[in-house]
């Protein structure tokens, strides 16, 4: 059979002929992975371990819940309602545009320029995070959540033209390791800007010097919780310093010519691949079932940290070595789970790792201030204690280290089966109905926790929310054929 060089033009060329690609140069693969390390600690830093719980429990305060939610709320669980509602208005917005930008990109030439307008979005995003001040009043806190969904929304919109390049770089035998990898890198990315902000820029709780014993490289003021605010702005600079191979290096295909430019709008072009999915059933039901078990995977990430927190009393020590822990354990997820994924295939990789993360997440629900496993009766956490030196965070980490172990190949081997299931000449357009798949219904799960945790008043049964999330997801994935051929 034929085989191709990669690079720009050819590359896409082969993939529409149907031509087996040769991997593209080291360098290439090496930048197209740090798009995963140059965004995660958006995720890592904003999202899940440190200012999604500061915001929840230090940002917010009663007065603003009194105006917002209702009077009487907790504090925490007013934030954590909050912070739920803006991750949902985030996830529609992408829901709504992942498709129409997908369908806009393929047949109009190069994605790499779309990437760099929403470049700009995201770094604006983040920065407004620095805003955040302790008690800060309504407008502001509207400002940050504002920020926080622009970000959230430019991460998840460059992933769609990211994933769709990826398909053009190895062959198809080799996706799972090349998606793995990349999900694997983007876990160190995170844990290394986690070591960063842990050792040189934040000083320990009531401490002049950093969990390294060294002098903060930035005098950062305490009482407004600049150490907390300081993710956004730290992330931004990460990203706009780490993307810079993606688009020296990568490979990226050129404008057609005006004969090959489509004829039809992007509305009407994503109307006609929406219209051809009952004839590939198999993708049709895996994107389906990815629309559901992602929305409790997001709320998992999205509230985790923000439940221990609560649970625990956790400040950013804890919760910095609560995300060191998780990052390596998942790192080391998702380079396993990519050599399974070329081994077993994507969808074995997918249905275990649901199965586990139902069990992790219901060890996680099992565990209060004074009880394990629902009923096992532990001494509460000592005020001032060491972190995790009580038994109820031993059992709540040891059920968190096994969600962030299965977490990353959840993920990685869903990109790498929407990489082999769908059409190649149309492979923007899948990854926009992929990201859509993640986000059509990506309010619904953090909605279901917000609003169970605003009417019940626990923190606990608003999290149960996330279980019947993945349970359908696992039970969808039974029925995808991987051996199905796109047409």
């Amino acid at each position: 059979m034929a085989t191709v060089d990669l690079g720009g033009a050819a590359a896409s060329g082969a993939l529409a002929a149907g031509l087996p690609i040769r991997r593209a140069p080291a360098r290439a693969l090496v930048s197209w992975m740090l798009f995963d390390w140059a965004t995660q600690p958006h995720y890592t830093l904003v999202q899940t371990f440190l200012f999604a719980p500061y915001f929840a429990n230090a940002i917010v305060q009663n007065p603003v819940c009194g105006t917002l939610i209702a009077e009487g709320s907790e504090k925490a669980a007013c934030g954590q309602a909050l912070w739920g509602y803006a991750a949902s208005v985030a996830g529609l917005l992408i829901a709504v545009l992942s498709p129409f930008l997908g369908a806009a990109a393929d047949g109009r030439g190069a994605r790499k320029p779309w990437m760099a307008a929403l470049s700009l979005v995201f770094l604006a995003g983040l920065s407004a995070l620095w805003l955040g001040t302790p008690g800060a009043p309504l407008m502001t806190i509207l400002l940050v959540l504002a920020g926080f969904v622009a970000a959230t929304l430019a991460a998840e919109l460059m992933a769609v033209f990211s994933n769709a390049i990826m398909t053009g770089l190895v062959p198809k035998g080799e996706l799972g390791r090349l998606s793995g990898t990349g999900w694997a890198v983007g876990y160190f990315g995170g844990l290394v800007s986690l070591a960063l902000v842990a050792g040189f820029l934040v000083p320990m709780p009531g401490e002049t010097k950093t969990l390294l014993g060294l002098d903060p490289l930035l005098t950062l003021d305490s009482a407004s919780h600049q150490s907390d605010r300081i993710t956004g702005p730290f992330a931004a600079v990460w990203f706009a310093i780490f993307i810079i191979p993606f688009f020296l290096f990568v490979p990226d295909r050129r404008a057609a010519n005006g004969s090959a430019q489509p004829q039809r709008s992007a509305a009407a072009e994503l109307w006609h691949t929406v219209k051809s999915l009952p004839s590939m059933p198999s993708l049709m039901i895996f994107l389906i079932a990815r629309m559901i078990f992602t929305d409790g995977l997001t709320a998992i990430f999205a509230f985790g940290g923000i439940y221990g927190a609560s649970v625990f009393g956790w400040g950013p020590l804890e919760l910095g070595i609560f995300g060191i822990i998780l990052t390596l354990v998942g790192a080391f997820g998702a380079l396993i789970g990519g050599r399974f994924d070329d081994r077993l295939g994507p969808k074995t990789v997918i249905i275990c790792a649901l199965l586990a993360l139902v069990a992790g997440a219901i060890g996680i629900l099992s565990v209060d201030k004074t009880h394990v496993l629902f009923t096992i009766e532990v001494a509460e956490k000592m005020v001032g204690s060491k972190p995790f030196s009580s038994t109820g965070e031993q059992v709540f980490l040891a059920f968190a280290i096994l969600v962030g172990l299965v977490a990353a190949p959840v993920q990685a081997a869903s990109r790498s089966l929407l990489a082999r299931l769908a059409p190649a000449e149309k492979m923007t357009q899948y990854f926009g109905l992929f990201a859509f798949s993640g986000k059509v219904t990506a309010f619904l799960a953090p909605f279901a926790v917000a609003f169970l945790t605003q009417e019940t008043g626990s923190q606990r049964i608003g999290m149960s929310a996330v279980l019947a999330f993945l349970l359908i997801g696992v039970v969808l994935m039974l029925f995808v054929r991987t051996k199905e051929h796109a047409k």
